[in-house]
């Protein structure tokens, strides 16, 4: 049998995409509150992230799943105030964060009990929203996928970005020995140094496969993160050591152009891509053990933590997008809904 706090509306205030296209197609409506399945909580939203999937599924580029909510938001934190039949590991009132295949740009959303978590001590609601859809992203494509070792060599495409702060973070807290980042502007090269890169190549001025020779004396990177695509897929494969791996997570600058793969065979490079969001709960909650594993202490120690940039109300979704759609945050833009309490 489910468990429900008392006084849970009928309603509630969501943000929807109206047509495909900018920012402007984000408009407040109204939905009915979702019931959890017995395997599911429901969660009041205190706060949730934006991210680049989102900004696609706004332009049409990316449909949710199967079954998933129209609505976008990838992740999401708050009070926990319904419980499926089948869930023993949470309680009402419990505060947790979750990663969710949409519907986070909500008063409430349901959540899989198996990707949902107590929040990291140390954060408040805001970081911890900013949280899953980066964090899990970053550890499953340079970390599970791209094997990156203590000692090898990084190359962060969009460093100042949530993917690619992020990545920084980690990069360094598993042992690699030089963390390079791409960026646009002189205040993102500062931001980028700050959480911990040891080289930050501003792309509007420089070219950065020079850099990254110059950085490591001709040998190139070991593993390359990549959120750009486009014309940085050839270029990453100079920039690539041999044996070198690339893990593309987004196509910012869409398809591959005039891709010469004969550095690939020369250089034995390996290029994958992935996508969180269709995973199922499964591989999704092997993820969070392994950040709960080796992230979570760092979290906790105050070592690590998601760069937060700037928090807009729920019904300024548009804003929000506007903002990232200019490429001048670092870091997390968050969504905060009527229960946020600030810590």
């Amino acid at each position: 049998m489910s468990e429900t706090s008392s006084h849970l509306p009928a309603e509630m205030m969501a943000i929807e995409i109206s047509r495909p296209g900018g920012p402007e197609v984000l408009t407040a409506t109204t939905r009915p509150v979702p019931r959890p399945q017995p395997d599911e909580v429901l969660i009041r939203i205190h706060a949730a992230g934006v991210n680049g999937p989102d900004v696609l599924q706004r332009k049409g580029l990316y449909n949710p799943p199967p079954g998933a909510s129209d609505i976008p938001g990838l992740e999401i934190a708050g009070e926990i105030v319904a419980l499926g039949s089948e869930v023993s590991n949470f309680k009402l009132g419990d505060l947790v964060c979750a990663l969710v295949t949409g519907g986070g740009y909500a008063e409430y959303a349901v959540a899989h009990s198996s990707v949902t978590m107590t929040l990291p001590a140390g954060l408040d609601v805001a970081q911890a929203a900013a949280m899953p859809e980066t964090f899990m992203t970053v550890w499953l494509n340079l970390i599970q996928r791209g094997k990156l070792q203590a000692g090898e060599s990084v190359l962060i495409h969009g460093g100042a970005s949530g993917i690619g702060t992020t990545a920084t973070m980690i990069a360094k807290a598993m042992g690699a020995s030089t963390v390079i980042t791409t960026v646009g502007s002189e205040e993102h090269r500062q931001a980028s140094l700050r959480i911990g890169a040891d080289h930050v190549v501003n792309y509007q001025q420089e070219d950065y496969v020079a850099k990254v020779n110059e950085f490591t004396s001709g040998k190139g990177v070991d593993v390359i993160l990549d959120i750009i695509a486009g014309d940085y897929v050839a270029r990453n494969y100079q920039a690539a050591a041999m044996n070198g791996r690339i893990l593309q997570v987004s196509v910012l600058k869409g398809p591959a152009k005039e891709l010469d793969l004969w550095p690939m065979l020369v250089k034995r490079l390996t290029h994958i891509g992935s996508t969180l969001r269709s995973r199922t709960n499964e591989e999704k909650a092997a993820l969070i053990g392994e950040l709960q594993r080796h992230i979570w202490p760092l979290m906790e120690a105050g070592q690590i933590k998601p760069q937060v940039y700037r928090k807009f109300p729920l019904q300024n979704a548009r804003e929000a997008h506007e903002l990232i759609d200019s490429g001048t945050h670092v870091g997390k833009i968050v969504l905060t809904g009527s229960a946020y309490q600030p810590a």
